[in-house]
Formats: C-alpha cells, structure tokens, sequence
C-alpha cells in the first residue's frame, strides 16, 4: 500500500527532543492540523465541528532508523528492560506510524490554506506528516477497567521549574503554561542524571537551556533560534 501525506503538523518544537512521550500529557499544547493541497476542501472535514477529539495517524519523519530487532527499550522503564516492540509505542517499528489522540480546539477557514485545525495536547514535532484524520468515538474508544502491561506500574514524577522571568516574558501565556508543563515532565532522556549538564530544548522560535539538579529543573537561558518553522 502506497500511502501520502494528506497534511502537516505544525508545533513549537522544531526538533524531537522535548516533545511530550505521549499525546495528552501537556493538554493545552497548541498545534495546528494544515492540509496538502488536495484536501483544502471544506467538504473533507464536514461535520467534523461535532466532535471534541480526533485521532491522528502520522509518521515519524525525523526517525531514520529501521527495525533491526524485535524489542526495545521504553524510555518509562529507563531504558534498561526490553520488551516487544509491539508491546510498546516506540517509534522504531517496522512501518514508522504514530497514532495520537487530540482535542480539537477550533476549525478554521484560512485564506491561503484552506481549512486549518487547531488541536491540543499533541506529540507531534513540527512538519511531521499526517496521513489520516478520524474522529474519537467515546462508546468505541474508550474501555474502562482495563490492564495497561507495564505502565500500570509507573508513577509519572514531575519536576519543580525554576524559570527567570526575563525568559518568562519572552512567550506568551499559553506557550508559556504549556513550557512549564513540558518542563515538568523532565523532557532529557531517561539515561542521564548529570546535574552539571547544560541541556537545549528549541521551543517556540528559542532554544531553551536548562539543567537538572535533583528534582529542580532550572532554566539558564534562552536563545532566539534563526528560523522557527511554526
């Protein structure tokens, strides 16, 4: 099966590091949904204003690793313990699709590109491909009572951020709840614990400096990236 993009996604994060692991977690991380020239025809989205969430199949473009085995290590567990690739939502898999849920904000008609959706809490980095839309069906969807493998035993920490307000005023409100909410949720990969470590997380046209000390996450700086793509 040959299958194309039908639309872009376009997000505060030019790179993957920092993106939320899951779709949710930062609920009020603004996105916007831009279609492919073929679909910017209201008709493809009629009726679509019914619905609160939608579900996102998408492909992780900036991943250019095949599958060379049948288990990974999640980032949840440390990366130490493996377990089956399908048992995981690792983004190395034999066919790179991502699978999200999100909130629609609002649809909108643009006047250069046509119907433009804007959703939220995505985990999705900006230019990722989208290669179908459907909506969230809550008495399909949604199962209550049920086992979830592994990640019914962890416990998601958060860190305490500690952030300059001469950097605070360089966003505005919603990108900056959303940052902290990024922030919290201790966006380095799980290996590393090195309090002395400076590291840079480009959000929203900056690259943020941070480090990590315990459970305090403070930012340094932030530099103006040259080219933001959002």
């Amino acid at each position: 099966m040959d299958i194309k993009p039908i639309a872009h996604f376009h997000s505060p994060f030019s790179s993957k590091f920092g993106i939320p692991k899951q779709s949710g977690l930062v609920e009020y991380l603004r996105g916007t949904i831009v279609f492919e020239h073929k679909y910017r025809n209201r008709d493809f989205i009629r009726g679509l204003d019914g619905f609160d969430y939608i579900w996102l199949i998408w492909g992780f473009s900036a991943n250019p690793h095949i599958i060379s085995a049948p288990v990974v290590r999640p980032p949840v567990l440390g990366g130490n313990e493996k377990v089956g690739v399908f048992a995981s939502r690792s983004p190395f898999r034999p066919n790179a699709l991502g699978l999200s849920s999100v909130r629609i904000e609002s649809v909108e008609q643009d006047i250069q590109n046509g119907p433009v959706i804007n959703v939220l809490g995505a985990d999705l980095m900006d230019g990722t491909p989208i290669y179908d839309i459907k909506p969230y069906i809550s008495y399909a969807d949604s199962h209550e009572n049920v086992r979830c493998g592994f990640t019914d035993n962890i416990v998601l920490s958060k860190l305490n951020v500690n952030m300059p307000e001469n950097i605070e005023s360089l966003f505005t409100r919603d990108e900056l709840l959303s940052l902290y909410k990024v922030l919290e949720l201790d966006p380095r990969p799980r290996y590393q614990n090195d309090s002395e470590k400076i590291y840079g997380m480009p959000y929203a046209g900056y690259d943020i400096h941070f480090r990590v000390d315990g459970g305090v996450l403070t930012v340094i700086d932030a530099v103006r990236l040259r080219r933001h793509l959002c």
